[in-house]
């Protein structure tokens, strides 16, 4: 059988990206992070001025668009994909918690996820492609043949991300971590544009209670049962 298409989606601080690096490794595949090219572009937005307060004139945002280019190189050094706007490394300008404050607003754009959508449906043409974010499964590749949807409590994910956060010298407190992550829940899930959903033929992993060597066991063998099944039919 030819290479696959793996879509992940999820909801903030579930792992998604984690395990779609670690399932891109194991089978050689690309991995494509659909959420830091939403980051990207929030990052151009503020770096011009174009957003402030959280305020932005969406005309200005979509003629913006033309200007913006989104890539990924690979670093051998550390072993993961790092994200490219017009060409320079931004990796960790992105992950900044201002960018993570704005992000879900730009992403509801329809001109913004018709732009992008439509670059990550170019990079996974040919199959071979790990995904992850919250509209992959149900609008980019909702052919895809492995579809995984992440879960956790909200506990658990407000805590990874704290303990993410505190680990790159950010100072914020596990209450700010919770709130922003309720924020971010509600404005994903109640966005009028490809709003986070579980596609009806992805298959759930709540990985509470499982670190990551167990949660990548758990998605190998389903990708593996998956494989063999689609095989045998053809």
């Amino acid at each position: 059988m030819s290479e696959i298409t793996i879509a992940i989606d999820g909801y903030s601080s579930c792992g998604k990206s984690t395990l779609a690096k670690e399932i891109a490794a194991k089978l050689n595949y690309i991995y494509v992070d659909s959420g830091a090219m939403y980051r990207a572009v929030t990052l151009h937005l503020m770096n011009k001025g174009l957003i402030k307060d959280g305020h932005f004139i969406e005309e200005q945002v979509i003629e913006e668009m033309k200007k913006i280019t989104i890539g990924f190189h690979h670093n051998p050094s550390e072993k993961r994909s790092e994200t490219l706007l017009n060409g320079v490394n931004v990796e960790q300008e992105i992950r900044n918690p201002r960018i993570t404050k704005r992000v879900s607003a730009v992403s509801a754009i329809s001109k913004v996820r018709e732009k992008l959508v439509a670059i990550q449906q170019e990079m996974g043409k040919e199959g071979g492609v790990v995904m992850d974010g919250r509209d992959i499964g149900t609008v980019v590749f909702p052919n895809a043949e492995i579809k995984l949807f992440m879960t956790a409590s909200n506990e658990t994910r407000a805590q990874r991300r704290y303990d993410e956060l505190i680990a790159k010298g950010e100072k914020i407190s596990l209450t700010e971590v919770k709130k922003g992550l309720e924020r971010r829940d509600y404005l994903d899930m109640n966005r009028s544009i490809s709003p986070l959903k579980k596609a009806a033929d992805a298959i759930e992993i709540d990985n509470t209670e499982l670190d990551r060597e167990q949660q990548l066991d758990v998605a190998l063998q389903l990708i593996s049962e998956k494989i063999k099944e689609q095989s045998s039919l053809a």
